[in-house]
């Protein structure tokens, strides 16, 4: 393992904004802020998940945009993680936590009716494994255990089999409500927050001229 990576993993455990919680205690113990996210944030706005998160490149730019919503990224590499903590922590930014976990433990850590929003940006597409796609229907079922009803999904991906996996197999034969969809969002009429940030990895995708897809939906 590389010097800078058990840097930050030892500067990832200082982080306030950083939730790190063994299996083992999180079965035993439960997560603390669960049904209790809004005490945590000191307010009654909206909580927006990222799933997924990376360095937390869409949470922190969605916040600085959106200041009276709450925002959470959610990942399982530290490492990653490490960069989204720390610039919102040095820019003060208290609206913003980020949690390390797997998805498949995420209902764990809130409350039915707590989540207002989930974004799902540029998720491995698992080609081989649909199941463990993140718009899956066992992944749709996690998720439903704390989304409000009516609570917006947002998918946007460079992987078109991923977009059409998404509407044609998960969606569609669910009659999901699907608000938005475009196999091509910067030539597209979508005006929401699917065009105000791009990532890293987007912005290199963009460069070589492969679209990204971009879903609104909802699942309950």
């Amino acid at each position: 393992m590389g010097h800078h990576k058990l840097q930050r993993f030892a500067e990832n455990l200082t982080f306030h904004n950083l939730f790190q919680i063994p299996f083992e205690m999180l079965q035993k113990e439960g997560f603390v802020w669960r049904g209790r996210w809004h005490e945590y944030f000191g307010n009654d706005n909206p909580i927006v998940l990222e799933l997924g998160c990376g360095k937390g490149d869409y949470t922190i730019a969605l916040a600085r945009i959106y200041p009276n919503c709450n925002y959470i990224g959610v990942d399982i590499k530290g490492a990653r993680l490490w960069r989204g903590a720390k610039t919102a922590e040095e820019d003060h930014m208290n609206h913003v936590a980020f949690i390390r976990t797997r998805i498949e433990l995420i209902e764990s850590f809130f409350a039915a009716n707590e989540v207002s929003e989930i974004w799902i940006t540029f998720p491995d597409p698992q080609p081989k494994k649909p199941l463990k796609r993140l718009t899956s229907e066992r992944f749709l079922n996690h998720y439903r255990q704390f989304l409000k009803p009516g609570g917006l999904m947002h998918l946007k991906t460079d992987s078109q089999e991923l977009y059409e996996y998404t509407l044609n197999e998960v969606l569609a034969p669910a009659n999901l409500p699907v608000y938005y969809s475009t196999n091509n969002l910067y030539e597209s009429d979508c005006d929401d927050e699917a065009k105000l940030t791009q990532t890293f990895y987007e912005k290199i995708w963009l460069a070589e001229g492969k679209p990204i897809t971009y879903i609104r939906f909802s699942i309950n």
